[in-house]
Order: C-alpha cells, then sequence, then structure tokens
C-alpha cells in the first residue's frame, strides 16, 4: 500500500507484561474534536451478550504534545477527554487479557489473541474514518520459538513474522479482524483463486496438518460452489465475496467454539479432536469440529454479508436486537453438517446421526413449547447467553430448532417440486444486492419466488409459533424412516444430570416430567433410591452413583423413593418411573431418494 495516507487514527498494541498479562495500547488520534470521548464496546457481533470489555481496561491517559490532560469517566465504557481541537491527541492504557475464549482477549507466554473490541477505544465521530493498527512482536526469550502474528486485516507494512502496521476501512472492519500471537503451526492455501490461511495454536505432536488443510480446502471448495456455482474464481466466472480469509484454531485440553468475521474466523476445539497422524478412522471429535469450520466458514456469506436489517449498523454501546437469528444461525445450522456430506468429508449415515442428535435435542426441551423460535432469537441477550436450570423449561435454543425449520422448508420445497431451500439462499443472495441487510419479508419472498406460492402459513407456525415440526412426514418423503427407541434413563425421567467420584448431581429437571412430579429439584445431590418389599423381595435402600445404577436396583419396579440431600437436609420423595418414553432414530430405507436429498449440488 504504498503512498497509501496514514490513517488519522492510529492503534499501537504491545504485549506489556506476558506474565501480568497485560496489553499496552496507544492510540493516537490526530484530528480530534474538543473534549473529544471515546469508548470500548460492552459486546462482540456474533455473541449476543453484554460483556462488559471495560472491566479489563485500566490507567487511561491523555496527553497533547508535553501536557498531560485531565480524564473524566462518562460512565461504564466511555470517557471524555479534556483537549483542544484539531491539536494530535495521544492516549494510552492497558488492558487485562485472561480470557481464554474466542470473544475477548488473551496473553501469557505461549499465546496472544485479541478482538479489537477488547483493546481498541472507539473515537466517537470519527468511527467511519480509515483505522491503522500497528501489533509489535514481544521480546525473543531464550529457548522458546519465535513469535509470528496473523490477522485478516490488509498489511501496510509488516515483517516476514507477520508483526507491524495493518490497515481497516473504518471501525467496524477493525473490530471485525481479530489478531492472532504466538509460535503458532501456520500454513498457506488457495480455494478457488482466494488465497486462505490456516494457524492452529496448542496442537500436540500428533496433529496431522495435511488432513486438517485437505478436509477444510473441501469445505471451502464446496461452500463457494453453493453460492456462486461451478465457474467461481475462473476466468470470466463470478468472483466470491472476500478476497483472502485466516482461519485460527486454538487446541485446547477441553474447549469447543466460534466466532464468525468477514475474513476470518476465531475457532477453539479440545486438542484430542484434531486429526491425528496415523489414524485413519475420523473420530466423533473430528467430524465435530470440521462441523465448526463449516458453520463458521458459511457465516462468511450468511449473517457477515446476508444479515438482519437490524444490524445494517452495530450499537456496540448496547444489546442489538433481531428475531431473525433462527435463519442467520439455525439455516447456518442446517448447512454446516449438509456441506460436510457434499463435500465428501462424512457419509450419508453420520449425517443422519447428526440430524438425529439435533432433532432429539430439541424434543427433549420443553421450552420449545413455550416460546417460539423467532422469541428465542430475540431473548438471546438474557436466556440463550446466560443459561441456568430453567432454561430448557423456557426457550429453545434457535440454533437447534432453527436448524430443523430450514430442514423443513428445505424438504417441502423438495417435495413440491419447486427447487429447494439452496434456491432460496441464492435467491436471498441475488435480491439483496451479493449480500446485505434483509428483513423476514425478505426470507418470505424468496421462498415464493422459488416455490410459487405463500409460505406464509408455515412461517407462522413454525417460525412465530410453537407447533411440533412435521419432521417425520418430511423425512419419510425423503428415504428416511423414524423408528421410536427406549429412551434413556434421564430423559425418562425428565432430567439432567452430572455424574462424578460417585456422586449423582441433579443439573436440571425439565418441565412435566417424573422427577419435577416428585419433587426434585436443580442442584439436589441424588443419593440413593429405597424399594418397598414384594412377594419375592424385602425392603431394601441402595447408594447410586450414576443413573445406570437404577436398571441393576430397580428390576422389574416403577416405584421407588429417591434419598436426596438438599441444603444439608435429607429427604424421602416419591418416584415413579414412566413407561413408553422413547427417542427417535433415524434409518435410511430409500437410498435414491436419500442421495437426490443429501447430494444436491
Amino acid at each position: 500500500m504504498a503512498g497509501t495516507p496514514a490513517p488519522r487514527i492510529r492503534y499501537r498494541v504491545a504485549c506489556a507484561d506476558r506474565h501480568a498479562h497485560l496489553f499496552e495500547v496507544t492510540l493516537a488520534i490526530d484530528a480530534p474534536t474538543a473534549g473529544q470521548r471515546v469508548s470500548l464496546p460492552v459486546w462482540i457481533p456474533g455473541s449476543y451478550l453484554v460483556r462488559e470489555f471495560a472491566k479489563n481496561l485500566q490507567g487511561l491517559q491523555a496527553r497533547q504534545g508535553r501536557r498531560t490532560l485531565a480524564v473524566t469517566q462518562l460512565d461504564k465504557a466511555s470517557w471524555q477527554i479534556d483537549c483542544a481541537v484539531g491539536k494530535p491527541l495521544m492516549l494510552s492504557y492497558q488492558v487485562c487479557a485472561y480470557d481464554n475464549s474466542v470473544r475477548t482477549a488473551w496473553l501469557d507466554d505461549d499465546r496472544g489473541f485479541f478482538n479489537a473490541t477488547s483493546l481498541c477505544l472507539r473515537v466517537e465521530g470519527q468511527t467511519g474514518e480509515a483505522h491503522g493498527l500497528e501489533v509489535l512482536a514481544p521480546p525473543a526469550k531464550a529457548g522458546r520459538a519465535r513469535w509470528a502474528c496473523a490477522t485478516s486485516l490488509a498489511p501496510a507494512g509488516i515483517d516476514k513474522q507477520g508483526f507491524g502496521r495493518y490497515l481497516a476501512a473504518d471501525y467496524d472492519e477493525l473490530a471485525d479482524s481479530p489478531v492472532e500471537m504466538g509460535a503458532f503451526w501456520s500454513v498457506d492455501f488457495e480455494v478457488c483463486g482466494v488465497p486462505h490461511r490456516f494457524a492452529v495454536a496448542g496442537a500436540a505432536a500428533s496433529f496431522d496438518g495435511d488432513r486438517l488443510i485437505a478436509d477444510t480446502r473441501a469445505i471451502c471448495e464446496t461452500q463457494m460452489r453453493f453460492w456462486h456455482g461451478d465457474k467461481v474464481g475462473k476466468r470470466g466466472g463470478p468472483k466470491p465475496p472476500h478476497e483472502r480469509y485466516v482461519f485460527m484454531l486454538n487446541a485446547v485440553d477441553d474447549g469447543y467454539g466460534g466466532l464468525e468475521h468477514r475474513r476470518s474466523t476465531a475457532l477453539i476445539c479440545a486438542r484430542r479432536d484434531l486429526p491425528r497422524h496415523g489414524s485413519a478412522r475420523q473420530a466423533e471429535g473430528y467430524t465435530t469440529l470440521l462441523g465448526l469450520i463449516s458453520h463458521e466458514y458459511f457465516h462468511t456469506w450468511n449473517v457477515k454479508r446476508l444479515r438482519p436489517a437490524e444490524f445494517a449498523s452495530y450499537d456496540y454501546g448496547r444489546e442489538n436486537y433481531t428475531e431473525l437469528l433462527w435463519f442467520f444461525e439455525g439455516f447456518t445450522s442446517y448447512y454446516d453438517d449438509l456441506l460436510l456430506r457434499r463435500a465428501g468429508r462424512i457419509d450419508d449415515a453420520t449425517y443422519l446421526r447428526l440430524v438425529n442428535k439435533t432433532i432429539n435435542q430439541v424434543m427433549q426441551t420443553p421450552g420449545r413449547q413455550v416460546q417460539s423460535v423467532a422469541q428465542a432469537s430475540f431473548d438471546a441477550w438474557v436466556k440463550y447467553y446466560r443459561q441456568d436450570e430453567q432454561t430448557p423449561n423456557g426457550t429453545v435454543s434457535y440454533y437447534t430448532k432453527g436448524a430443523l425449520v430450514a430442514l423443513c422448508f428445505d424438504l417441502t420445497l423438495r417435495a413440491e417440486g419447486k427447487g429447494s431451500l439452496d434456491d432460496v439462499m441464492r435467491q436471498l443472495w441475488k435480491t439483496s444486492g451479493n449480500g446485505g441487510p434483509i428483513s423476514e419479508a425478505d426470507i418470505a419472498g424468496a421462498l415464493q419466488a422459488v416455490g410459487g406460492r405463500s409460505y406464509a402459513v408455515e412461517l407462522a407456525r413454525w417460525v412465530h409459533g410453537t407447533d411440533e415440526l412435521p419432521l417425520a412426514e418430511l423425512l419419510r418423503g425423503r428415504g428416511v424412516a423414524v423408528l421410536d427407541d427406549p429412551a434413556q434413563r434421564a430423559q425418562e425421567l425428565g432430567l439432567r444430570v452430572a455424574e462424578s467420584s460417585g456422586s449423582v448431581q441433579i443439573k436440571v429437571v425439565l418441565r412435566g416430567g417424573a422427577a419435577e412430579k416428585a419433587g426434585l429439584v436443580a442442584n439436589d445431590e441424588w443419593l440413593g433410591i429405597e424399594l418397598a418389599a414384594t412377594r419375592s423381595q424385602p425392603a431394601q435402600a441402595w447408594r447410586i452413583g450414576k443413573l445406570d445404577d437404577l436398571a441393576l436396583y430397580l428390576g422389574a419396579q416403577k416405584k421407588m423413593t429417591a434419598l436426596v440431600a438438599r441444603d444439608r437436609k435429607l429427604l424421602r420423595l416419591p418416584l415413579a418411573v414412566p413407561s413408553g418414553a422413547t427417542t427417535w432414530r433415524l434409518v435410511a430405507h430409500d437410498a435414491a431418494k436419500l442421495s437426490n436429498w443429501l447430494a444436491a449440488a
């Protein structure tokens, strides 16, 4: 970018103290207003919770030339600087970075990571201007590998390790471009003419990077062709919306999650879930990781470009509400595994197991009959992202039920012979101007354009209502039989538990179930059971360490007295095991019909 004028807003980020987890941030504002205000976001787009990033900011100081200026805090996340107009203003402060997630910032001796929403103050009134970011390399330590830096921002003067200056068109782009630092494993590869990079931190020696790249490339190619056709990236063909892309994966002992960005994604997974040298079998954990990669990459189109009209411009200082997360997260959840199948990363049986799991998760959530998936989207800020023991009874996941709504629309369109949900997604991309803000009316319009009729009734029932979805009927039409299997013990009793060290802890008591009727509550410790005398056996009492112990001690009996500890009290609660509780099992019975759905281009 030779010859490009330096942006008038510039950040310099240094690793001030890796043991104290402190970043040092310097912010230069060339043309401040009188009484310039600055603020730090309270949330990060894609993660719908007020996280109060300002709690980690400390030591804010300001000066113009040699003059130290007064800084007045206005509220929890904004400050006013007593500065003169027009004269360059310099701010400096530290940020404590000790959240090893994809949403905030982290710094220690092994790794650095940050989102600008956690480190970079917004310059009020100038957020639409170009922003510069300089990332300084930390001092090398004897016996330690040299650090590198990865980000999707456009370089404006960097060294071979990636440290140096970057440029963002505005604050939104800066906020949407996380930065990874450390001695990470990294590979560059190309997909349909677009440069991609995959950086992995924390991998063990068994990590098979070649396999990860081969699988990721297949996923990316499949998704590019899904949206833009087989000629994408070729001469005269359509161009993808992103000119570069970076995957940043942090492998830890135990963790899972991802956050989407326009040209990158930050991921976290359990180290054991990475592919391993010498292992031909695809482990379930690795399949889950590939699904996460597929999910976040699909967001490149669906939510980062196609996006709710309410997100046309972000307000970083408060909650931003929309009823459309069932579409942007739920439909993405439908396509993440479906496109794994089309990319040849899983087979039909594995795909059906994944759909089966999603169906049973929703069916075992009483909140699906309380709150619609549109309401659940709107309430994400206070329900989905603030889950407690009552969450399954009061709401439903817009990820899982949204995925099933997508499945129902897809199979309905296919059954009517009018196209598929694939056509609806591409129709929305086209009518929005190749990615732009959309409303539910636009989704309804795209459904009608493809299907040739109104789908207002389905939207009312499936999205805004709490009726059960017609899953069994639609799946049978695609060659999938729905069988009833006996429910597992927890589902049978209507509870969720944690089992460890010979103890059964009640985590959730589901609405309307046997456990609720017996009077069990969350946080009870289930110690044992008492059985009444029968003709063949005397009265008995047993200590239990896991739910599976019930099968051993109950035999054919259905009634027991549960012995529980609650608030240091010992309680005896009569509990009856209900009969006939079942769970779904999906089985392919017509391979041709199934293939027509799963392998569709």
